[in-house]
C-alpha cells in the first residue's frame, strides 16, 4: 500500500520521540524503549498527537531496540518490540478517523563500528537487526524505517536483514555532515548507489542538522536518486535553557523551510530531534497543497565503495587488471600461499598509478575460491577506497563477495548463456551491482559485430525480467587476439561503437587480450587502447602501471577535450628535464636505502626473500602505516630496530605517518576507515617497539592518562572508540570506562588515577542531560580536570552551554586538544 502511495502523493512522517518523553518524565539515563511497557499511555498519547497533527507515518518507540542492547534484561526484545508496534496500532485506531496511517518499525544503529574499523562482525550486526525486524513484522508493522545511520556497511547489514527476513517495505535515512559525507566517508552518490542496488523503497537524510542545512544535501540526493527521497531535519540546533535541552527553530519557521524542501521534490518529509506535534502540524498545513511528482529516473551508471563513487560518462575509466592470476606466476604463488599482503600491495600500487576500479580475480584450481574471494574483498576494502570489480565465474564466490562488499561493485561477469543469466541476475537483483555482460553464448563468440550486438540485446532483455535497468549493465564485446583472428580488432571496434551508440549502454574491454602471441605486446596494446577509446570504450581493464597504456589514456583525454585545458596532462608530463633528473636521483637514493633495509628485513623475517620483496623500493614503515598495512608495519619496525633506536623510529616514521593521515582526515581527503586502519598499523608497529623501549629503560616520559566514557543511558560508543584508538597511537594512556557510565564512577576514577582530561560522548538527545550532569559533578569536585565532549547531537554552542572545556567536532581535533593540553 505505501509503495502505491509513494507514486501518487507526498507522505508526512512524525517528529521527535525522546524530547517528548523527557517532558513526560523520562529521566536522564533511562531507556526510552522501557516506557513501552511501563508507561504505555504516555507513548500512545505521543503517537496520537502526531496523527492528529497530520502524520501519515508514525515511528514506533524502538530506536535503540536491538539484540545487542536488550538481551538479558528485565524485559525481552520481543515484548518491547511487539508492545511498541501495538501502541502505534492503538494510536491509529483511536485518532486516525479512517485516514490511512502507517506504523513504521523504527530501527536505529547498533552503536558499534563494524569490522575492520570496529569489533562488530557484519553478520553479528545482521543478526541484531534481523531479530527486531521479525518481531516487528509479526506484530503488524507496515514498514521498516532504518534511520540515523552513519556507516554504509551497517546500513547494508540492516537492509539485508529486512529484505531477507520480512516482506515489509524498507525506508533508510542517514546522517550527513556539512561536507555531505557520512561518518565513514560515503558521499551522496555512494549512499544512493548502494541503497538503490539493494532496492529500498525510499532513502534520504535525518538528524544532525536543521532544515536549512539539509537543502544542499537534498539537492545532491535529487541529482542522483531515482528512488523517493526522505528529509527529516532536527528543529535546528540544541541549546540549554533553564537546565533543559531546547531547539532553536520554532514550528512556523520549520514549516516554511520544509515548504521549500517539499517544493524541491522531497517525497517524504517529517522531523527528527526537537520537533514536536506543533512542528508537524505547521509543516503539513503548508505542504499539503504543494504539487507532487514522483522521482524521475536518473540514467547513471555508478559503482561505489565505502568512500568513493565512480560514475561512467564521457571520460573513460581505468579498471586495474593486476589482481588476476592469468599469466602471473608470482600472483598464483601468492594465492596458493594465501599471501594477502601481496594482493594488498598490488591493489595499492594500482590505485597510486591511476586506477579508478580494481578487478579482483582469485580463481585457481588449487584453492578454495569462495573463501579466498571473500577474504580478498574484505581485506582490499580495508586499505583502498577504490570500488572493486568482483571477477569470478563461480556463483558461490560471487555471492559471498557481494554480501561482504561495502558499496555497489562491478561484477564480472554474466554471458548470453541462459545458465549464466539464471545464476547471476538473481544475485544482482538481491545485492545490487553493475554487471559486465559478455557477448558470448552457447555457440561461442560471434565472428561478426552483428552477432555480438545481438547477444548484448538479449542480455539486456533478460536483465529487465529481474528489474535490472540498462544503466546497471556494461557490455564487453570481447577483444580477440589478432595473431589468430586477423579481423579481431576491427570486429571488436565496430561492436564497441554500435553497442555504445545503438543500445545506449556503457562498455568495458579487457584490452591486452588483443596482443596474445605477439612480440612487443605493449605497442599493440597501447595503440588498440587508443582506438577503443575513440570507438566508445567506457572502461578499459588495463595495467595502470604500464607507462605505454597510461600515455595512451592521458593523451586521448587531452586530444578529445576531456581534460580541460590539458591540465592533468600538463601536471603529469610537464616537469622540466632538471626536475625529472632530480627526481630520478632522489628515487635511486631512496631505492638503495630501501634495499638495504629490505636485506635487513629479509634476515629478520621468516621466509627471507619474501621479507625483502616487501620493501623493494616501494614501501617504508611510514607508507605502510599510511596505507594501513598492519601485517607489514610491525615487520618493518622490527627490521629498523637493527639500525635505529625505538624512539627515533617513533618520531621519524610513526608520528609523521599518523600526522599525515590525520591532516588528510581533517581536509576530507582521507576517510574514517583509512584513518582507523592506519592507526591499527601504527599500533602493531608500536607493539614491536614497546618491548624494546621497556627492555632498555630509556628514560621515556610517563604517559598521560585520559578517561573516555559514553555517558549514562547511552550505549553508542562509536565516537569514543575512534578517539581511543587515535589517542593510544599518540602515546596517551587511555582509561576506557565503556558506555552507559555513571557520573560518580567517572569522578571516582579521575580522582584515583589523577587524570587531567576526561572525554565524554553522547549520541542521543535524551542522554545529553547525563553529559551535563557529569560535567557539573567533575567541575565541582575536580575543577582542575578538563573535559572534552563529542557526539552527533552536539555542537560548539551547546558544548559551551553545558560547561565543556572543548568540543571535538571529529576525532583528530580531540587528539590535537589532548596534545596541546597535556604535552
Amino acid at each position: 500500500m505505501i509503495r502505491e502511495d509513494l507514486r501518487e502523493k507526498r507522505l508526512f512522517f512524525d517528529g521527535g520521540m525522546g524530547t517528548l518523553l523527557q517532558e513526560k518524565g523520562l529521566k536522564a539515563g533511562e531507556l526510552p524503549e522501557i516506557w513501552n511497557l511501563e508507561h504505555s499511555e504516555e507513548v500512545i498519547s505521543i503517537h496520537q498527537a502526531y496523527i492528529e497533527a497530520g502524520s501519515d507515518i508514525i515511528l514506533t518507540n524502538t530506536f535503540g531496540a536491538n539484540a545487542l542492547k536488550f538481551h538479558d534484561g528485565v524485559y525481552s526484545l520481543e515484548e518491547i518490540t511487539k508492545t511498541a508496534v501495538a501502541h502505534g496500532k492503538e494510536a491509529v485506531r483511536r485518532s486516525a478517523g479512517g485516514r490511512n496511517v502507517y506504523v513504521a518499525l523504527d530501527v536505529g544503529p547498533t552503536g558499534k563500528l563494524l569490522k575492520p574499523m570496529g569489533d562488530l562482525a557484519f553478520e553479528e550486526a545482521y543478526e541484531a537487526f534481523r531479530e527486531v525486524m521479525q518481531y516487528g513484522e509479526e506484530a503488524g508493522a507496515d514498514l521498516i524505517h532504518i534511520e540515523t545511520m552513519s556507516d554504509t556497511y551497517e546500513i547494508k547489514a540492516a537492509v539485508l536483514a529486512a529484505k531477507e527476513n520480512t516482506n515489509l517495505p524498507v525506508f533508510v535515512t542517514a546522517v550527513f555532515d556539512e561536507r555531505k559525507k557520512l561518518l565513514t566517508g560515503a558521499d551522496v552518490p555512494a549512499f544512493v548507489s548502494l541503497l538503490e542496488g539493494l532496492r529500498v523503497d525510499a532513502l534520504g537524510i535525518n538528524c544532525g542538522m536543521g532544515p536549512e542545512q539539509m537543502i544542499p544535501i537534498l539537492e545532491e540526493l535529487q541529482r542522483y536518486s531515482s528512488t523517493p527521497v526522505i528529509v527529516k531535519p532536527n528543529a535546528g540546533l540544541p541549546k540549554q535553557r533553564d537546565g533543559e535541552t531546547v531547539f532553536d527553530v520554532e514550528p512556523d519557521a520549520f514549516a516554511q523551510t520544509m515548504r521549500k524542501i517539499a517544493g524541491s521534490g522531497a517525497a517524504v518529509i517529517g522531523g527528527c530531534c526537537g520537533t514536536t506535534p506543533e512542528h508537524i502540524r505547521a509543516m503539513t498545513e503548508v505542504c499539503l497543497e504543494i504539487p507532487y511528482e514522483p522521482a524521475g529516473k536518473k540514467n547513471l551508471t555508478m559503482v561505489s565503495s565505502y568512500g568513493k563513487t565512480v560514475i561512467f560518462g564521457e571520460e573513460s575509466k581505468i579498471i586495474g587488471e593486476r589482481i588476476n592470476p592469468t599469466g602471473k606466476k608470482k600472483f598464483k604463488q601468492a594465492l596458493v600461499e594465501r599471501d594477502m599482503d601481496y594482493i594488498l600491495r598490488e591493489g595499492i600500487r594500482q590505485e597510486d598509478n591511476g586506477a579508478h576500479i580494481l578487478d579482483v580475480n582469485v580463481g585457481l584450481p588449487d584453492i578454495d575460491e569462495v573463501s579466498m574471494m571473500k577474504e580478498a574483498v574484505t581485506a582490499l576494502q580495508g586499505v583502498t577506497s577504490l570500488p572493486l570489480q568482483i571477477d569470478t565465474v563461480d556463483p558461490r564466490a560471487m555471492e559471498e563477495a557481494l554480501r561482504v562488499y561495502n558499496g555497489k561493485p562491478m561484477v564480472n561477469s554474466v554471458s548470453g548463456k541462459q545458465e549464466s543469466m539464471d545464476a547471476v541476475f538473481p544475485l544482482i537483483q538481491k545485492y545490487g551491482g553493475v554487471v559486465v555482460g559478455l557477448t558470448l553464448d552457447e555457440t561461442g563468440i560471434p565472428e561478426t559485430a552483428d552477432g555480438r550486438v545481438e547477444i548484448a540485446e538479449r542480455i539486456l532483455k533478460e536483465a529487465e525480467k529481474y528489474g535490472i535497468e540498462k544503466k546497471d549493465i556494461v557490455i564487453d564485446v570481447l577483444a580477440m587476439t589478432v595473431s589468430s583472428e586477423p579481423q579481431g580488432a576491427i570486429v571488436t571496434l565496430e561492436a564497441l561503437r554500435r553497442v555504445r551508440r545503438e543500445l545506449g549502454v556503457h562498455t568495458v574491454l579487457g584490452v591486452s587480450n588483443i596482443s596474445f602471441g605477439l612480440p612487443f605486446r605493449p605497442v599493440i596494446n597501447a595503440n588498440f587502447y587508443t582506438l577503443a577509446l575513440y570507438n566508445g570504450l567506457s572502461a578499459g581493464i588495463i595495467n595502470p602501471s604500464s607507462e605505454d597504456m597510461m600515455k595512451s589514456y592521458d593523451a586521448y583525454h587531452a586530444l578529445m577535450g576531456l581534460d580541460e585545458n590539458c591540465s592533468r596532462y600538463v601536471a603529469k608530463y610537464g616537469a622540466k628535464a632538471a626536475a625529472q633528473k632530480e627526481a630520478a636521483q632522489r628515487e635511486a637514493a631512496q631505492k638503495a636505502a630501501a634495499q638495504e633495509t629490505a636485506k635487513s628485513l629479509g634476515n629478520a623475517v621468516p621466509g627471507g626473500e619474501k621479507g625483502a620483496e616487501m620493501l623493494s623500493g616501494e614501501l617504508t614503515l611510514k607508507t605502510a602505516i599510511e596505507r594501513g598495512l598492519k601485517e607489514e608495519a610491525p615487520q618493518m619496525a622490527d627490521a629498523l630496530l637493527k639500525t635505529e633506536q625505538p624512539l627515533e623510529i617513533i618520531n621519524t616514521y610513526l608520528i609523521p605517518a599518523l600526522d599525515h593521515v590525520g591532516k588528510g582526515f581533517e581536509e576530507g581527503t582521507v576517510f574514517l576507515p583509512q584513518l582507523l586502519m592506519s592507526a591499527d598499523a601504527a599500533k602493531a608497529a608500536f607493539e614491536v617497539l614497546k618491548a624494546k623501549i621497556a627492555s632498555e629503560e630509556s628514560g621515556t616520559e610517563k604517559k598521560e592518562k585520559i578517561i573516555l566514557a559514553t555517558v549514562k543511558g547511552d550505549i553508542h560508543d562509536i565516537g569514543k572508540n575512534i578517539v581511543k584508538v587515535l589517542l593510544e597511537n599518540y602515546s596517551f594512556d587511555v582509561i576506557d570506562l565503556g558506555k552507559d557510565v555513571d557520573p560518580e564512577l567517572i569522578l571516582q576514577t579521575a580522582k584515583e588515577q589523577e587524570v587531567r582530561l576526561v572525554g565524554l560522548s553522547a549520541l542521543m538527545t535524551t542522554t545529553v542531560a547525563s553529559m551535563e550532569e557529569t560535567i557539573r559533578l567533575l567541575k565541582k569536585e575536580l575543577p582542575e580536570c578538563k573535559i572534552m565532549v563529542g557526539g552527533a547531537v552536539l555542537n560548539q554552542e551547546y558544548a559551551d552551554m553545558i560547561g565543556a572545556d572543548f568540543y571535538g567536532k571529529d576525532a583528530m581535533k580531540s587528539v590535537y586538544y589532548a596534545q596541546e593540553l597535556l604535552k
